[in-house]
This record gives structure tokens, C-alpha cells and sequence, in this order.
């Protein structure tokens, strides 16, 4: 199948959404499937996001994303964000009337919201309105799923996600001062979180509570130097990547993932699958990995997460490694090739004989 996937989200940015569907493409061209890449640092024009200059948003790109779509000649369309590339992908396969499908990454009202005085109210209305005509909502979780068919969202899929349990592995983990031990010096338990350091991550609840040993952030991301500064007796490490993180995961005690804003928190899985058990707040994502797993533990919005992260320490790290061995990446790109919404072989054929008629006829449709 010719898959052309349109995303605001992509290299240099480091986050859940670019690294699932690196590792789907890399899966799913091992079944013999071709993708197209459509991104914001292709060719288009960007502005950096008011608050978040990493995140660079394409303007004006509706008719590029046009002629790479007759280049290409595609199968089937996925959209991958709410952003603008996604807004003009949208936008054109309503327009030449070709079926696509999208994915529910992100809270992406909540995010919004953390960023700018725009209501939560406005933010899912939005992406309602996004969704509205999508064949298929791809959605991390179960759970999400259900909060987002409260919320009138129709189509919805459930997606899950996968771990590199080769790269992620506890026969990484380090003696404590090793050498080579990247927590050497810093008194035991290492209590860990990776991820962007953002707002929306609650990071704060973490790097508050009252632990012995100490508390480790690895990561990179606009919130920083604030934390950085408020809080000097928590280590930063910046961002690590590959074997270093894998690791850094594997030498530490136990993960602790605040976030409430999460739709599914690929690191839960690394950490597990790293030997280490997870402290969640009971929160999309966690709430539907975690309970009965053996390998973390769920605490309630607002209620105890110190205590939650100091029964981790009770936990089996074997169990932690092979619940997170049921996790595969293979199985995700199977799941979301098979949700994928291609038009049929027949249909296929008429449809792109219209478009080449019609292109021949008058040039594409320039905008937004």
C-alpha cells in the first residue's frame, strides 16, 4: 500500500507522536508498504509556536501538500495532528473527496489551554470539527476512547502502542558506582522521570514530593531552566537518547509519571520494559496499562502520589520486564495499516483517472 501520512509533528522534535509512527513506518515498510512524508520541515514555510519554539508550524502549505499528493498518487491518507499541515491535508482530501483517517495523540485542548487563554470548551470543539470526517479516529487507549464518545467523537478505534524491548532491557542497568553509572554520587533510590519538560506534564508534583534518595529529570523542553530554578534539589540530566536513556532507565529505582494530560505515555512502557516499576497518577494512559500488572502503581487525582511511588519499591522488577514484553511494535503497525482507509482497487483507479482529467483541464486549487 502507498501510504502518505501528513504530520506537524517530526525531526528535530522528540515526543510520543513522532517516535510511534518512526516505528510504525519502519515496521509496516518491512511488510512491504511505501510512505510519502509530509512534514514542516519539507519545504514549507514555519513560524515558530507562540510558547513552544520548538515546535515550528507550516503556513500556506495546502498547495504543496496538493502536488505531493498527485505526485505521489496514494492509497490511503493518514493525518497524524490538528496542526496547520494538518488543517491543509484535511482540507484537501475533502476537496478531491479521498477518504483519510486520523489519530488522537494528545490532549490537544488541554495543551492549548496551558499555553494560551483559550477555554478547554473551545479547544474540543475544534478538534470535533477536525475529526468530524475522518474514517477512522486512531485512540491510545480504551479509556479514551470512552471520554472521547462522551464527547459526541464518532469513529473511534482503539490504538495501542508498542516498546523496543531489545533496546530497552534491565541487562543494561549499571552497578551502583560504576564507573560508567550515570547517577554515581547521587544517593540511592534513584527516583526517575524522562519526557518533555513541559507544562502540560505536571512535573512539579514530582519534583515536590518528600522522597528519600533522589530525584532525577531527563529531558529537554520550555519549562526547563523554570524548573531548574525552583527546584535545586532535583538533578537534571538534559536529554539523553538510545543506549544512554535506555540506560539511564535501567539504573534507576523508579519511574514516576505525573502527567495527567497524557493519552497513552510511551515511557511507562520503556521504563517497564527497562526492569523498572511506574508510579502514575490514575490518568489516561496509566490507568489503562498499570492496574493488574504487577508493575506499577495507580494513585488517584489529587490523592497520595508519594506513597504510590515509594511501593514501587516493593515491586518485582522481573514482572515489570515481562509485562512490558506483551507490548509489540509489530502488532501496532499491523493495527493501524488494518485501520487505515484506503479506497478500494476499482474505486481507485476511477478516482485517479478523474484527477488526471481534471488536472489537465484547470490548475490545482491554490490556499491555505
Amino acid at each position: 500500500m502507498r501510504i502518505m501520512l501528513i504530520t506537524d509533528a517530526w525531526d528535530p522534535q522528540v515526543n510520543g507522536v513522532v517516535r510511534t509512527m518512526k516505528r510504525v513506518i519502519a515496521e509496516s515498510e518491512a511488510m512491504g508498504h511505501i510512505w510519502e512524508i509530509v512534514h514542516p520541515g519539507d519545504g514549507f514555510h514555519t513560524v515558530p509556536l507562540p510558547t513552544y519554539p520548538e515546535i515550528k508550524l507550516a503556513l500556506f502549505a495546502r498547495r504543496k501538500i496538493e502536488e505531493r499528493f498527485h505526485e505521489f498518487e496514494p492509497d490511503a491518507i493518514h493525518i497524524a495532528t490538528e496542526g496547520t499541515l494538518g488543517m491543509a491535508g484535511r482540507t484537501m482530501c475533502l476537496t478531491v473527496k479521498h477518504p483519510f483517517s486520523t489519530a488522537y495523540h494528545t490532549r490537544f485542548p488541554e495543551y492549548v489551554s496551558a499555553r494560551l487563554p483559550i477555554p478547554v470548551s473551545w479547544g474540543y470543539s475544534f478538534v470535533h470539527w477536525f475529526h468530524k470526517y475522518s474514517g477512522k479516529v486512531m485512540v491510545p487507549t480504551p479509556s479514551m476512547v470512552e471520554e472521547l464518545k462522551a464527547r459526541k467523537f464518532i469513529n473511534l478505534v482503539a490504538w495501542t502502542r508498542g516498546v523496543d524491548t531489545e533496546l530497552f532491557n534491565p541487562a543494561r542497568r549499571v552497578p551502583e558506582g560504576a564507573d560508567n553509572d550515570p547517577f554515581k554520587g547521587l544517593p540511592r533510590p534513584i527516583f526517575l522521570n524522562v519526557g518533555r519538560v513541559a507544562v502540560e506534564k505536571n512535573i512539579e508534583s514530582f519534583a515536590e514530593l518528600d522522597l528519600p534518595g533522589s530525584k532525577v529529570i531527563v529531558g529537554a523542553g520550555p519549562q526547563l531552566e523554570e524548573l531548574k530554578r525552583n527546584y535545586p534539589n532535583v538533578t537534571f540530566l538534559g536529554g539523553r537518547f538510545g543506549e544512554d536513556l535506555a540506560t539511564v532507565y535501567a539504573s534507576a529505582d523508579v519511574f514516576v509519571f505525573p502527567s495527567l494530560t497524557d493519552t497513552f505515555g510511551l515511557v511507562v512502557l520503556e521504563a517497564m520494559a527497562s526492569g523498572i516499576p511506574v508510579a502514575a497518577f490514575d490518568a489516561t494512559g496509566p490507568r489503562d496499562v498499570i492496574p493488574g500488572s504487577g508493575a506499577g502503581t495507580i494513585t488517584p487525582v489529587g490523592g497520595d502520589l508519594r506513597q504510590g511511588v515509594l511501593d514501587c519499591l516493593e515491586l518485582d522488577r522481573k514482572v515489570c520486564r515481562s509485562f512490558a514484553e506483551t507490548y509489540s511494535w509489530k502488532a501496532c503497525a499491523e493495527a493501524f495499516i488494518e485501520n487505515l482507509q484506503p479506497l478500494p482497487a476499482p474505486a481507485r483507479r476511477r478516482f485517479w483517472q478523474k484527477i488526471r482529467l481534471r488536472r489537465r483541464k484547470k490548475p490545482p486549487i491554490e490556499g491555505l
